[in-house]
């Protein structure tokens, strides 16, 4: 939810000319837009100017452009671009087909990424001491209010927003951990 509606003020910033919100944007996607560019099309340069492509777009449209999902919307851009590359080049139909099935692999690792993030969370959510599990459950689970679950447990409203806040402290300090191990481990092999 923090990446949409972080995404969605970069947009908004952007459409009112905050080249800050633009360069934000472009400092979050463009490695892995260009990684997914490069998985199709192994040319460094072309990858560059196809990423290059993208963002010029993306900042002249930016009062018109209607866009409710920033990241699709990237990478939905980016296989636009290789698709122009591809069809500019007289590739045959066999390149084409080879990047139909990549687009197809990436978007069922993408689906395989949520589902071993939400495991990954749910896995560092359990190991949260007792009573900060259990508040942050009740909020982030179940969608109870922090009010609503201070009366159920007959503590202060304030005490729940510390136990929420230590556990939302834990867990981006624990994933960011693994990005790192996992960027890492991608990064020697």
């Amino acid at each position: 939810m923090k990446m949409i509606t972080e995404d969605s003020a970069f947009l908004k910033g952007m459409k009112e000319d905050d080249n800050s919100s633009f360069k934000a944007i472009y400092d979050k996607y463009s490695r892995a837009m260009f990684i997914y560019a490069h998985n199709i099309i192994k040319d460094r340069a072309v990858c560059e100017d196809i990423i290059q492509e993208v963002f010029i777009s993306l900042w002249s449209k930016r009062k018109t452009n209607k866009i409710t999902s920033l990241k699709p919307y990237l990478f939905q851009a980016v296989k636009f671009q290789i698709f122009n590359h591809f069809r500019n080049n007289k590739l045959s139909t066999e390149d084409l087909t080879r990047l139909n099935i990549i687009d197809v692999s990436m978007n069922v690792s993408q689906k395989l990424e949520y589902s071993e993030l939400d495991q990954i969370i749910r896995d560092h959510v359990a190991k949260l001491p007792k009573r900060c599990r259990h508040i942050f459950v009740l909020s982030r689970y179940h969608h109870k209010s922090n009010k609503e679950i201070a009366e159920e447990l007959e503590i202060s409203v304030q005490a729940v927003k510390n136990q929420i806040s230590k556990a939302l402290a834990s867990l981006r300090n624990n994933l960011q951990l693994e990005e790192a191990i996992i960027l890492s481990l991608l990064l020697l092999y």
